[in-house]
């Protein structure tokens, strides 16, 4: 009876390879050689792995926390230009809906509201005790621009209207929100480039050692006909993988930088930005495995000549 059980088996192995293509089971050897390969790469780093991996978690949190930063900014920066608007006050003989139409027409203008005197003055008398006299305000007309950056050249337009006797704008706030914007984006710039660096160094000293281990063994598969990128490969993974599990051990510091910006974003009632916490995350991978990848890449072109 176990002969037979033997026996119907061995016939439907037979059968069951018969059906896969050989060069198929040729790829999946060489997948799985690439990754021993890989694995055993780590191994021979030994200690030093804890060193890279906890390095670029370091230098990926700093770049995180700094992007999630930049993003909040950004949108508080959004916040408060949106709540800066430009006071044009109109001439005694001026067609206050004939300038408010033409102000509208003007690009990077979102919204036109027409305070007639009367309104102003009865606000004005309700707020600080004036004498009996007549309304000597004008019609004022609060203009809203789509970004801080646009309000100069709204400003400068609106200017050159005849029926406009006056106008005025928070100038200065909207100057050092803008430069204020700008700083911390050419910052967060830095940091990537930075962190470039730092992350390729690092790999690029790693995989020099595991290259120089290896060296024998290397140049052994090459007098085989080893294929280059056979040898390539797993010095690229294991690049990859560094920057992965970096980029994987910062998600715990950047979960609460995340936590305490959401507090501060509460706090002051603006929204946070949609997403904000995953595009971080998603980028910071993308970072962490495209560097460690490319810093091992390097390496290879520089100190191994396949």
């Amino acid at each position: 009876m176990q002969m037979s059980d033997d026996s119907t088996k061995s016939i439907i192995k037979k059968k069951v390879k018969a059906h896969i293509p050989k060069d198929w089971l040729k790829e999946l050897r060489i997948v799985y050689r690439i990754g021993l390969e890989t694995i055993h790469g780590i191994k021979r780093t030994g200690w030093i792995n804890i060193a890279i991996i906890t390095t670029m978690a370091a230098i990926l949190t700093i770049f995180g926390s700094l992007f999630r930063t930049t993003l909040s900014i950004t949108s508080f920066v959004q916040e408060l230009g949106n709540v800066l608007e430009i006071s044009v006050y109109l001439k005694e003989s001026a067609n206050t809906d004939s300038i408010s139409k033409e102000i509208k027409a003007i690009e990077h203008v979102e919204r036109v509201k027409i305070i007639p005197k009367e309104k102003s003055w009865a606000d004005m008398q309700r707020e600080i005790d004036v004498p009996d006299m007549e309304n000597p305000l004008p019609d004022t007309l609060h203009v809203k621009v789509d970004k801080p950056e646009n309000i100069n050249d709204v400003f400068n337009k609106i200017k050159t209207f005849a029926g406009v006797e006056d106008l005025n704008y928070a100038q200065d706030i909207a100057k050092k929100m803008q430069m204020f914007n700008n700083v911390v984006h050419s910052i967060t710039l830095i940091v990537v480039v930075l962190v470039a660096i730092l992350t390729i160094t690092i790999i690029n000293n790693t995989i020099q050692l595991v290259i120089q281990s290896r060296k024998e063994e290397i140049e052994i598969m090459r007098l085989m006909g080893v294929s280059n990128w056979y040898i390539k490969i797993p010095l690229i993974l294991q690049g990859a993988i560094y920057g992965f599990l970096g980029a994987l051990i910062s998600l715990f510091p950047l979960n609460a930088v995340n936590g305490g910006l959401l507090k501060v974003h509460e706090f002051f009632v603006v929204a946070s930005p949609v997403l904000a916490n995953n595009t971080v995350i998603l980028v910071l991978f993308i970072i962490a495995v495209g560097f460690g990848a490319g810093g091992s890449m390097l390496s290879i072109k520089k100190h191994l000549q396949v």
